[in-house]
This record gives structure tokens, sequence and C-alpha cells, in this order.
């Protein structure tokens, strides 16, 4: 039997990694597989759901990200003659003829049902549906997993950090370097856009998501710089054209400013002034802040301003940030008296070590900062650095199945699923609600009964304002069941789901669990099931 032609994949809808293949997974999905084939199983119809148990980061809610990328992956899910050739030879002992069916298989018989992308989401209730043969939609479960665990850890660890500082205050991605290597970083950069980040340092990010780059300078470029000796040229270009002697106006100021600074740092200045005339943010930490950076700075961004030319601000990397920064906004206003200036509202940008522990301490102090460069903690997530996702069977061939686990935590809810979302009367999600795909969809202004999973005595009555029904069809007939989101309609969605939970559920202390419940209907169905799949023990 000849197999139907794979359909030609349109590589710009093919996952954004060239690692991402059908080869990223582990070797048991290969090793089932192979034993679902032998078995004559391989076609059985599964169904599998992607959830999580816990949020991170000690809160209550998590954003789901990663869609965009399973979807891609299923776009282009085929196995290569390279694939092929090295499943064969690594793999001698298994029948050849499986490794001809596996170069048969692509996606076309899947159905993939999800909620959208940038939704908040929340433990027990899953992400994405899998439905489809059982071989092809096991092959699933491990890029699944790493394409969502964490897109999703590192869009809700942005979210977290946007949730401190406000709408109002610029948050910098500057964590490329200190990410887990090349693709690492490349998803950091994007996911923490996504997340509610305003720009990247990461150049590339920039050119393949369309995300506003932004940076300064390091440390080496100001200790590279010896004296004034170093400046290769002494002027600057005014707005109009003509030249003017720059480094002598910026001497002039610094000693009409009454003050004694490294002159190698103010040459520093001088000279990136010179590179970025309308851009100049420098970095005033290299050796003495308030002595001295503070002041170089001002000396060359005075200058600028009378040649024509607007400064832009001040980056702190040290110290402590919430001092300095309102000790560098008091000169800003000293100056703009003494000069006749507007220097009150320039940029300061702080970085060192920030996380979301220290923006809520800065907030609690008080501080002058307009913009935070956040790096390691951000990309790395070292407060959690896994989310924890899981894949796991709940139905094959219409007999719903259940994991069950001495950890009350592990036991799986059963069976294929809907998932909804009831809202009070102010508008606001109170309870996600889980239901058995029969059931009918609640409705709203109709009272429902919600039952906690597995603590029978935890339930109440809702009467909700409205029903959303979460797992939306995705994936069908090979092909997307709606459009890609752009990366910024993402964001933004990001950003008015977190807004939309109560304040309760996201503070940064103790916040208020928000509530997952089943339909009386599936809680019944799950509890019989667990104990018939429970075996009774014999006392003797």
């Amino acid at each position: 039997m000849v197999a139907a032609a794979s359909p030609v994949v349109d590589r710009d809808d093919a996952p954004t990694s060239p690692f991402v293949t059908p080869l990223l997974t582990d070797l048991y999905q290969i090793s089932m597989a192979y034993a679902y084939w032998r078995a004559g199983r391989h076609d059985d119809l599964a169904v599998f759901d992607l959830f999580f148990r816990h949020n991170p980061f000690n809160g209550e809610y998590t954003v789901f990200a990663g869609l965009s990328e399973c979807l891609r992956f299923v776009n282009a899910y085929r196995f290569s003659e390279s694939d092929i050739a090295h499943l064969r030879r690594k793999y001698p002992m298994m029948d050849g003829a499986f490794f001809d069916y596996l170069a048969t298989l692509d996606a076309r018989r899947l159905r993939i049902y999800a909620i959208d992308e940038g939704t908040v989401v929340f433990p027990r209730v899953p992400l994405i549906r899998v439905e489809g043969p059982l071989l092809l939609a096991q092959l699933m479960e491990t890029t699944f997993l790493v394409l969502v665990n964490f897109a999703s850890l590192i869009t809700t660890n942005a979210a977290r950090h946007r949730e401190v500082v406000g709408d109002r205050t610029a948050l910098l991605e500057f964590g490329l370097r200190r990410a887990q290597g090349p693709d690492g970083g490349m998803s950091a950069s994007r996911y923490a856009y996504m997340g509610g980040f305003n720009a990247t340092s990461n150049v590339l990010a920039g050119k393949l998501f369309d995300i506003e780059v932004k940076g300064t300078h390091a440390h080496a470029f100001v200790s590279s710089f010896t004296s004034m000796d170093d400046l290769k040229t002494t002027t600057i270009v005014s707005p109009t054209g003509e030249p003017v002697e720059f480094a002598a106006l910026c001497t002039a100021y610094r000693d009409r400013l009454g003050v004694s600074t490294n002159t190698s740092e103010l040459a520093a200045f001088i000279s990136y002034a010179q590179a970025f005339p309308n851009g100049f943010l420098a970095l005033i930490d290299t050796y003495t802040v308030l002595d001295s950076g503070l002041y170089n700075f001002l000396a060359v961004a005075l200058a600028l301003h009378d040649i024509g030319y607007k400064p832009v601000g001040l980056r702190l990397d040290s110290g402590d940030l919430a001092y300095f920064s309102n000790e560098c906004r008091k000169a800003f206003i000293d100056i703009s008296d003494r000069f006749g200036v507007s220097f009150e509202n320039l940029t300061i940008v702080a970085s060192s070590d920030i996380n979301e522990d220290v923006l809520q301490s800065l907030t609690v102090q008080g501080h002058s900062i307009d913009s935070f460069g956040i790096g390691t903690h951000l990309v790395t997530c070292q407060k959690q650095p896994a989310l924890g996702c899981v894949y796991k069977l709940v139905e094959i061939n219409g007999h719903p199945r259940i994991k069950v686990s001495a950890d009350i935590g592990k036991v799986t809810i059963p069976g294929r699923k809907t998932a909804y979302r009831l809202f009070n009367e102010q508008g606001v999600p109170v309870i996600d609600l889980l239901a058995q795909a029969h059931e009918p969809a609640p409705v709203a202004n109709c009272r429902i009964r919600c039952n906690h999973p597995v603590e029978h005595q935890k339930r109440c009555d809702v009467l909700p304002s409205r029903v959303e029904d979460l797992l939306r069809l995705a994936w069908a007939d090979g092909k997307r069941a709606r459009p890609e989101p752009t990366l910024r309609e993402l964001r933004d969605r990001v950003r008015a789901q977190v807004q939309s939970l109560r304040p309760d559920h996201r503070r940064f202390l103790n916040p208020t669990p928000y509530k997952v419940s089943l339909t009386t209907s599936l809680l019944t169905f799950m509890h019989t099931l667990w104990l018939d799949e429970t075996p009774v023990q014999v006392l003797r």
C-alpha cells in the first residue's frame, strides 16, 4: 500500500528553532511508539491532557505560552530521511517496517484543543488537549512540554515583574549573556516581551521577533579611556551641521558645576556623546556615582543641550539604587533651576541583579527610577527554574483512564473534558470549572454546583454573569483552526488577562488561591474510577 503524500510544509509556519523536529523527544517516546506498533495499537484513539500541578514563584496564577510553537511543530511534523536513517542505525533491533511507517507520519489525523495563548491559567486545567491515533499523540509529549514549560515560566515571570512596577515604568530584558545557551536566550527574549517587557538587549531577537532593542554601554567602554588624550577628535557636529568644540565645552561645564571628577570617565562620556548625540545615556558607576559619574554626565548633558541636542539619561548598575536614583533626580532638578534647562525628567535606568523581590523593596523604599534592566533572575527564572507541566493519557478508545498515586496531587482527572471560566456579576473571573465533554455547558445566570477535586467538603454554587469556554479547537484536518496571533497581540492579551484577576489573586505576599472545580458529574465519575483502579488491600 502506498502512503498518501505528505503536504508541503510552509516554512513561514515552521518552528522558530531548527532544533524542533520529531527527534527532539525522549527515547522512551520512540520505544513506546514501537511497542504500540508491534501490538497493533498505534491507531487506537487516544486523548491526552497537558497541564501543570502548581503555580510558580509562590504565586496563584500562570500565563500560558508556547502554543504557537506547538502548532508550528505539528504543522511541520515529518521525519526526514536522515532522521529515519539515524533511527535505523541506532536501533537495529526494531523491525525495519516500523521505520517505514514513521516515514509516512504527519499530523493530519490529530485534533488539538487549547486555551488561547496569553491566558492566565491554573493548576489541573488542561492547557492543551490532543486527540488522535495513540502512537502519534504520544509522540507529541516531550516536544509539547519543552515548548510550553519554559515559555510559560518566562512569560509568567515577566508578567509578575510588570505587575510590581505597573504600566508607567519601562522594563528592559538584559539577560542574553546569562541565559541557558543561545536557544534559551532567544526564547527568554521573546517570552519576556510577551509577558510585558518593553524591549530587549538581544539584537537577533529584535530582528526575528520585531522587538525594540535597547542598550547603553559597558564599564569597559569607560575604563578604556585613560585621559582626554584618548579623544581622537574634540569636536561634535551640531544639528545644523557646524562643528563645535565639544570637549572644551564639557570641561567648562564641569568647572561651572564646581566639582572634581574622574577625567578619564569624562573623556569616555564625551566620546560616547560624539557617537550618539541624540541618544546619550551614560553608565555612571564605573568609579564613584555621586562624586564623579553623575557630574560628568551632567557636564556632557549640558554641553549637548547648548549645542541643540537632548540628552536621554543615565544608568545605575550597582550600589543603593533607591538612594542613588533619588540623589540623581535631586541633581537633575537642581541643575534645571541653576541653568534654566528641562532636565527634571531625564531618564534613570537601573540594573544590578534585579529581581521581583528587589522591585518590591524599591517600591516600598521609594525611588526615582524610570526603567529597569533585568537579566539573570528573569531569563533563568532563578526563583523557580521549572514549571512542571505534564502530559497524561486521559482516555483510550472511549474509555476514560486515571493515574492513581499516593500523592493526592498527582491523581489525574480522567476522560475527555471541557473547561469553563465563570465570571461574577462584576465581570471578574472567580472559578474555572472542569466538566465531562458530554455535559451541557454552564449557562450565564443559571446556578451551578462547583466541587473541589479531592476535598469533598469544599463546594459552592456559582451564579455566573458570563461563561467562557476555555478549550477551543486549535488544529484539525492538517491545518490551524484559527490564525496565529502576533507577539504584540499576545503581549496585550497577557497584560489584560493578569489585570482581570482580583487583586488578592495577584498580590506578592500570600495571594488567595484561585478556585478550580469539577462538576458533580465529573467529580462522581473521577472518584468511582479512582476506587475501581485501586486494589483493595488484604490485612492478615
